[in-house]
């Protein structure tokens, strides 16, 4: 806008030079890069004391991936479990935490199903229409309560802007692989507005892994295919220059189709081919309301959200059973802001009212159950100088089942700005309440345990984050020590606490470069070392994982093509009825290239899983096979 006044004045000015209109043009200013996750306030990542990685909307759409839990794998401290192919079961742990330690926030809602052990299953999510993605790493639970014992994701939708923009695009591939979707979206003065649609459908790849032998000594050849379809709607109303009215919906419609896992009195064991559908449902949708007083100084945000989701499970020639999860949440938070010198100051209050209810029903059992609970908490944040930032925040959580619990974090970051460093160091403790389905739940081969107590986690990290070469290169270190008291584990058909402390610590590398213009690289390294009580490793945690994205862009940035490595390495597995297992570690490979034809079009394609490799995340349970897919995008 700047740039387009100095040339409207050049054109009626006679007398303007264009040597003085170079002169007077400014050059571009680079913003700060800001967390909206690790504190109650939106913060420049400089100042944050927290490990917290960033995935933004342009990189997602360079690397071409649909399913979010895919995007996720190139984060450090992350570990993705899918059981089978698309569809199957995605779980996602940060730092050895459980699967459910991990909140998930999608446009400030809280994701985590009650009826599905209080987790978010990454399966069906997929990347449209997503602005950015982070990743906070640790125990936050004195900021997000319960579920973010062990970390959060945070993913936010983008808003829209400007004149009303259609966009689109859809691709087919092998495999019977079709995808698709479409959005509409714009401002005005007052109102901002997203409508969006995606859907996504496959013959797939057999649940069971195709290599391995069956029940009946041959190999498992049926094809489990997957669909889904989802919409989203985001709304935003400037009321008034201080009042602000946000809305958003989701609703997603998918089926899964899936094989069953044999116990150890059907040799070999293991996955085969048997009908093992879930056919589900979710919606979920948040209402906020933004106030802001005395010029910006006082902020005052309430929200109400609510999450639904139920599936059918379809077993073989069984009668269908029938489950539902609901979370109904409402939320207040006040923050305050002030300067003194050279000391800014933040002071954030909240408080929140949560519900979770259960419904089930089967052939084997079925209940009705549901448990609220009560938080206030506070934060503060100091910065001193533009040089050194502080945090400090807690939380107390009014249980309606179990004891009160009050839970803390603390955080510290100091610049070099000479050096292009930062220092930074942070400690936080957790609680994690059991699932409801933990304790009432109950099928043929599970048994609930009312008396279980939630489990208690403490952890710290420190790291160093280096800017070199003008910022070409980017490298982060981070060393980290979690220990959980009263781990909640399976012991033959029911779960217990166990007592004793789980340990785990670990490393975290992550480096991103542009070493010219129009290459851009981000590769990552992770360490894990995850034991119980009894020492023994914790199943589903590799050791050792690490990824590599690397674009290219060429002809003046009309054209691009890369890859990524993805590396998992070996981890233990607890079959339904076996002893522990290990998993081999395996290498993916994907590529991918894009064409654009004109400003409003363009053509991809890409190949997942190049190599063909074979390849288990969970004992039995084949990974995808390679798929190819080309695409074309449109936009008016």
């Amino acid at each position: 806008m700047f740039r387009t006044l100095l040339l409207a004045s050049a054109a009626s000015v006679s007398v303007l030079s264009v040597s003085a209109l170079a002169q007077t043009a400014l050059p571009p200013v680079e913003l700060d890069e800001i967390s909206v996750t690790a504190n109650l306030t939106p913060t420049p990542t400089r100042e944050v004391g927290s490990a917290v990685t960033i995935l933004s909307r342009e990189e997602l759409e360079r690397r071409q991936v649909r399913l979010v839990s895919d995007a996720l794998r190139s984060v450090p401290g992350v570990s993705v479990n899918r059981t089978g192919g698309f569809g199957g079961l995605t779980q996602l742990r940060i730092r050895g935490s459980e699967s459910n330690n991990t909140l998930v926030l999608i446009d400030g809602i809280e994701v985590n199903d009650p009826i599905g052990g209080s987790e978010f299953n990454f399966a069906h999510l997929l990347v449209q229409d997503i602005e950015r993605i982070e990743v906070l790493r640790g125990p936050q639970s004195a900021l997000y309560g319960s579920d973010a014992a062990g970390g959060v994701v945070n993913i936010v939708s983008r808003r829209g802007e400007g004149p009303a923009r259609l966009a689109g695009y859809v691709e087919g591939g092998s495999r019977g692989t079709v995808a698709g979707g479409a959005s509409l979206s714009g401002s005005t003065d007052r109102v901002d507005y997203l409508l969006s649609a995606a859907g996504l459908r496959t013959d797939g790849f057999s649940s069971a892994a195709e290599w391995r032998s069956n029940l009946m000594g041959g190999l498992n050849t049926e094809k489990d295919g997957y669909r889904n379809a989802g919409v989203l709607a985001k709304i935003g109303f400037q009321a008034l220059d201080n009042l602000r009215f946000d809305l958003v919906g989701r609703g997603l419609d998918y089926y899964v189709e899936g094989d069953d896992e044999a116990g150890s009195w059907m040799p070999p064991g293991g996955a085969y081919d048997f009908k093992n559908d879930i056919d589900g449902r979710q919606a979920f949708g948040r209402a906020q309301a933004t106030l802001d007083l005395f010029d910006g100084k006082w902020q005052q945000i309430a929200g109400v959200s609510r999450l639904v989701h139920d599936y059918d499970s379809l077993y073989g020639t069984f009668d269908p059973a029938s489950f539902e999860g609901e979370k109904t949440k409402i939320d207040y938070r006040s923050n305050v802001f002030a300067e003194t010198g050279n000391l800014d100051h933040t002071l954030s209050f909240l408080a929140d009212h949560e519900i979770d209810a259960v419904q089930s029903s089967s052939s084997f059992s079925s209940f009705d159950e549901d448990v609220s609970q009560t938080s206030v908490g506070g934060e503060y944040k100091l910065g001193v100088s533009d040089t050194f930032f502080f945090t400090g925040g807690a939380r107390h959580d009014f249980s309606e089942r179990f004891e009160d619990e009050t839970t803390f974090r603390l955080s510290a970051a100091y610049l070099i700005h000479s050096t292009g460093t930062k220092l930074r160091t942070s400690y936080g403790t957790g609680v994690k309440n059991p699932t409801l389905y933990e304790l009432y739940g109950q099928t043929a081969t599970f048994v609930p345990n009312p008396d279980l107590e939630p489990e208690k986690t403490r952890g710290w990290d420190a790291g160093i984050d280096q800017s070199l070469w003008d910022n070409r290169l980017n490298v982060s270190v981070t060393y980290f020590d979690q220990r959980v008291e009263d781990l909640i584990e399976t012991s033959g058909m029911t779960v217990i606490n166990q007592p004793g402390t789980s340990k785990i610590h670990g490393f975290e590398l992550e480096v991103t470069a542009r070493p010219i213009d129009n290459l851009t690289t981000r590769a990552s390294f992770t360490w894990t070392d995850a034991r119980d009580a009894d020492g023994d490793l914790l199943i589903r945690r590799p050791e050792f994982s690490g990824s590599l994205d690397v674009d290219y862009g060429f002809l003046d940035g009309r054209a691009s093509a890369g890859f990524s490595v993805i590396y998992n390495g070996t981890q233990t597995d607890l079959p339904f009825w076996r002893p522990v297992v290990e998993l081999d570690d395996f290498v993916l490979v994907n590529i991918r290239a894009g064409y654009r034809l004109t400003e409003q079009a363009e053509i991809y394609g890409r190949v997942e899983n190049l190599f063909d490799e074979e390849y288990e995340e969970a004992y039995t349970f084949g990974g995808t096979g390679r798929v190819a897919v080309m695409g074309m995008k449109v936009s008016f």
